[in-house]
């Protein structure tokens, strides 16, 4: 048992080594399907945070609103079961992304950590969430080492993700230097899996997103969630959203 009271097994001794495991086989192709068509009919909703570009949906925020089913999708046993693993039994799913590299339409994103959470009000003064910011409507903060280092995100492959179709390379262990970007790219893995895999990894896992090779024809459509282990944020913060157990 660590000190937050998680008891270890394989997912957090990988989790804690690697900064990030896959599971394979979470959804199967009917469920895969369904979502792909419940997304894309929610993406014309008036209102909705679609991120387009030459017309194509390559994004989307607050998936939650959009789509409250969302909000089901991680309690399948297998992954419920990691999650716990990882963050106890008090974690609380706090957002929902989209992201898509629709074919013709790719793009790519350099070396980072993801740094940022989603709040109810960003104007608090705080020495550990700072550099508010507002993303389609919703505040966010740059949140500190602690509260990152007590999140996971599960990321669920909407498609096969291959080497042709902008696959995301991970830097394996880079979270224990916290938000440091002191990196060897030269340690760098490519995350490949089939449409329902799901990977559970770090925020503070270093980690670039590679553009779809000239030619392909695949979409590479991703299902982002983040995850607490806990309700509770410093300084009278309060989560955007937690949808607890």
């Amino acid at each position: 048992m660590n000190s937050s009271g998680v008891t270890s097994g394989p997912i957090l001794d990988a989790m804690d080594r690697d900064g990030f495991v896959i599971l394979d086989a979470v959804l199967d192709g009917d469920e895969v399907a369904r979502l792909r068509t419940e997304l894309a009919d929610a993406f014309h909703r008036p209102g909705a945070a679609v991120i387009q570009r030459q017309g194509a949906v390559v994004g989307a925020r607050n998936v939650l609103q959009l789509i409250p089913e969302v909000a089901e999708i991680w309690r399948r046993d297998r992954l419920l079961a990691a999650l716990r693993e990882i963050l106890g039994g008090r974690l609380g799913l706090v957002r929902a992304l989209f992201f898509d590299k629709p074919p013709q339409q790719s793009w790519a994103l350099p070396w980072h950590k993801d740094l940022t959470i989603s709040v109810r009000d960003n104007r608090l003064p705080s020495a550990e969430l700072r550099h508010p910011t507002v993303k389609a409507g919703v505040p966010h903060v740059e949140a500190s080492r602690s509260v990152l280092e007590a999140m996971v995100t599960a990321r669920v492959h909407l498609d096969d993700v291959t080497d042709q179709n902008g696959p995301v390379t991970v830097i394996p262990g880079s979270h224990r230097t916290g938000k440091s970007m002191d990196i060897d790219p030269g340690s760098a893995r490519r995350i490949l899996c089939r449409q329902g895999d799901v990977l559970l990894i770090r925020p503070l896992v270093a980690h670039n997103s590679l553009n779809s090779l000239p030619g392909n024809q695949d979409h590479r459509r991703i299902l982002h969630l983040e995850f607490a282990a806990h309700r509770a944020l410093p300084d009278g913060f309060e989560w955007h959203d937690f949808v607890g157990l």
